[in-house]
């Protein structure tokens, strides 16, 4: 049997190759940097973040705990080291992004079943199992390939890169360290502001220069990932609801609630670089250092990192994809992580991993088996395979995502402490099918 090849080695494309491996399936994993980079990548590195640093809430009974918890008990490499890595973050899972990437990369390079090519993979056999892992970022002779096999154009949208500030160059006498409505430790750093400095700073950022867009581009950004401009030109207040939403947030020295407020996230280990929180934007880079530096505590800000914006590229899965992330035309062929529709880190992550369980039943010689519906895994593939295909577009995963319970429950944390219960007990059940693939180890 020839090994399953994975052409991606980012977060799906890792976690994917893992999960084969561990079930005692060869692998060939495909990475084309350093050979080829992208606009987005610094590093040959697997699995680097090339946006936020976070993972998402850890706390219980969310959708993104449910996530993440049903990604450890199916044994998942990527989390584990995110935990390994993880840098103070209030209630959310963080990660030291260069030790992270650092750490998966070293994992899979010493696992004897998989075999490292360090080149762009520009053809596809329909015939050989195959996992498509290559992110937002697939290159341009991939691309066409891909939609030579699925007989459709992309979709695509734009997504962004918030920036990086040095420690060392922010006021910590204008600033203070809070997590919000105290929810775990107090590890963000908060920048305040005025009524008098939220008009100052909304009018620069509405007068800044964007990035000039090139002819052929259309920007049709995600949603759930608007620049800051974008969002400013909503409506004046628009951002104090949204990235620069103060509510929960109270300034210890005074125990007054601040009109707006910007949060800084850490990003390492050695806390001397900090990102702006949803602070992703198209703007030039001397606009934004004049635009940033308005916010209080950042007047001397040094940035190791400006905003951008790249294309991110992904499937319409809806018309191309079954339950089990395999093509409905070429079922040897499945898709894992954000060119599958999925968004975020940790989506991109359990996708990869259903799609190594899937692709070692298919060495097997067995049907893959989708996990249920009522799971955090089986509502994100069911979304993705059953949207509106017209109207499609990439999803988190939410309780929204989930199917309601049989009885009614209108208190929110019972509801959802019982839609996590219930996704649990069903997770484990899909974990113990007899025709899943099982761990070797």
């Amino acid at each position: 049997m020839r090994p399953v090849r994975i052409v991606g080695a980012g977060l799906a494309g890792s976690e994917a190759a893992w999960q084969c491996a561990e079930r005692g399936v060869a692998v060939e994993l495909f990475e084309m940097r350093p050979v080829r980079s992208t606009p987005a990548h610094q590093t040959a590195d697997f699995a680097e973040l090339v946006c936020s640093n976070s993972l998402k809430s850890d706390s219980e009974n969310t959708a993104p705990w449910l996530l993440k918890e049903e990604m450890r008990r199916a044994g998942s490499l990527l989390l584990s080291i995110a935990r390994e890595c993880a840098v103070p973050a209030g209630h959310a899972l963080a990660v030291d992004r260069t030790s992270f990437a650092a750490r998966v990369t070293e994992a899979i390079s010493r696992e004897a079943l998989i075999t490292v090519r360090r080149e762009e993979v520009a053809t596809i056999s329909e015939d050989a199992i195959t996992i498509l892992a290559t992110g937002p970022l697939t290159s341009d002779s991939l691309s066409r390939e891909i939609a030579r096999l699925s007989g459709a154009s992309h979709l695509y949208f734009y997504d962004s890169i918030s920036p990086i500030v040095e420690a060392d160059s922010i006021d910590m006498s204008k600033v203070y360290l809070a997590a919000r409505y105290d929810k775990g430790s107090a590890d963000y750093i908060n920048c305040p502001m005025s009524p008098e400095e939220y008009g100052c700073f909304y009018d620069a950022l509405l007068a800044a220069q964007p990035v000039e867009e090139k002819d052929w581009e259309k920007l049709n950004y995600f949603e759930g990932c608007l620049p800051i401009e974008e969002i400013a030109r909503r409506g004046r207040d628009t951002l104090r609801f949204g990235p620069m939403k103060p509510v929960g947030l109270k300034d210890p020295r005074n125990g007054k609630m601040p009109y707006a407020v910007v949060q800084l996230r850490q990003e390492n280990l050695r806390a001397d670089s900090y990102n702006l929180v949803g602070f992703q934007n198209h703007l030039k880079f001397g606009e934004q250092a004049r635009v940033l530096r308005l916010i209080p505590g950042l007047e001397n800000a040094r940035f190791l990192r400006y905003g951008q914006i790249h294309r991110n590229t992904y499937i319409n899965a809806p018309r191309l994809l079954s339950e089990t992330l395999q093509m409905k035309q070429h079922p040897s062929v499945l898709f894992a992580g954000q060119i599958c529709g999925v968004e975020g880190y940790v989506e991109s992550i359990a996708t990869g991993l259903m799609a190594g369980i899937h692709a070692a039943a298919l060495v097997a010689g067995t049907q893959p088996v989708a996990p249920p519906r009522s799971t955090a895994f089986g509502s994100l593939t069911h979304y993705i395979t059953h949207a509106d295909a017209a109207k499609f577009q990439p999803a988190n995963i939410t309780f929204d995502l989930l199917p309601p319970l049989e009885l009614t429950v209108r208190a929110r944390q019972r509801r959802h402490r019982l839609l996590c219960e219930l996704a649990l007990r069903e997770f484990d059940h899909w974990l113990s099918v007899p025709a899943l693939p099982r761990l070797s180890s």
